[in-house]
């Protein structure tokens, strides 16, 4: 027995979960209960011998350009994962693909360059994801978020984007909370379907003020409101030169079609004519036959 009359065993029980905590805590990072911080490590690479139940990873502010898939599905209970600030870049389809359990990643202030379907699809209970603050991110495709169908928090602020497809984000259920501010929208007439859906939409914009258009000249800085009205005006009302075009197709074949017509009719009426005539006279020769 213990000083304490606990018995030996408890005691070393828990000596040696503390010791094998301490072996396997990463270099140059903290570990708590299920909890492992890297933050400012000036990390290169993603730290070696994570404990396999660590619930919350945080990589923030280091230099890492990579994430391992391998690495990354060991860690199957993970459900916080914080890489904001490093320098993952261009390519991070099916790098989540073992992580089934995750409901927050940050992925801002890094360098992605684009969002497809096999990016976040396999992350199916995901609920808040921040990619914000990436200046090469310059496409997000249509079906992106086709899976995240959790999705309540999604940033993409302070990014590369242009444009965004309504449907990309309309078919997001559960979604409350959207940043789009500081983007270089290109607000065209493509444009304003998503416009629409902004105004019409329960989910919330924070910094509103700063969602304008970049593009084209005459819509600099104006804010969505004021950028739906001018391009509900000059969308729905401008005629482009296809217009004319198709205008002067349809025009001309009503003329061909009522020229053809009258011409038609034309050649009814002096059939019919001619057979009156040729009637009335055989009418005629038959009373004079008769008298």
């Amino acid at each position: 027995m213990s000083p304490s009359g606990r018995p030996w065993s408890l005691s070393l029980v828990f000596l040696l979960g503390m010791a094998s905590e301490g072996i396997n805590c990463p270099s140059r990072c903290s570990c708590q209960y299920l909890e492992v911080n890297c933050t400012g490590q000036q990390l290169q690479e993603f730290p070696v011998d994570i404990p396999l139940d660590t619930r919350q990873l945080i990589l923030a502010a280091n230099n890492v350009s990579y994430l391992p898939a391998v690495e990354l599905s060991f860690l199957a209970d993970l459900v916080y994962l914080d890489c904001r600030k490093n320098l993952l870049g261009d390519d991070l389809d099916f790098t989540f693909i073992g992580m089934a359990k995750l409901v927050y990643l940050d992925l801002s202030f890094n360098n992605l360059t684009q969002v497809t379907f096999s990016t976040f699809s396999h992350l199916l209970r995901l609920v808040v994801l921040k990619i914000s603050d990436n200046p090469n991110l310059v496409a997000i495709e249509k079906d992106a978020f086709a899976n995240n169908t959790w999705l309540r928090h999604l940033d993409v602020s302070r990014t590369g984007l242009t444009f965004l497809d309504t449907s990309t984000i309309r078919d997001l259920p559960n979604l409350r909370l959207l940043g789009l501010s500081d983007n270089l929208w290109h607000c065209n007439c493509s444009f304003l379907d998503f416009i629409t859906w902004m105004m019409e939409s329960d989910v919330r914009f924070p910094d509103a003020d700063n969602i304008t258009c970049y593009t084209p000249a005459g819509l600099r800085a104006l804010r969505m409101p004021a950028a739906e009205a001018q391009l509900h005006f000059s969308c729905l009302t401008q005629l482009y030169k296809q217009d004319y075009v198709f205008l002067c197709l349809v025009g001309f074949c009503i003329f061909l079609a009522g020229t053809m017509a009258a011409w038609l009719a034309g050649i009814c009426a002096v059939i019919y004519e001619a057979h009156a005539s040729k009637g009335e006279e055989e009418e005629e020769d038959e009373e004079e036959e008769d008298t």
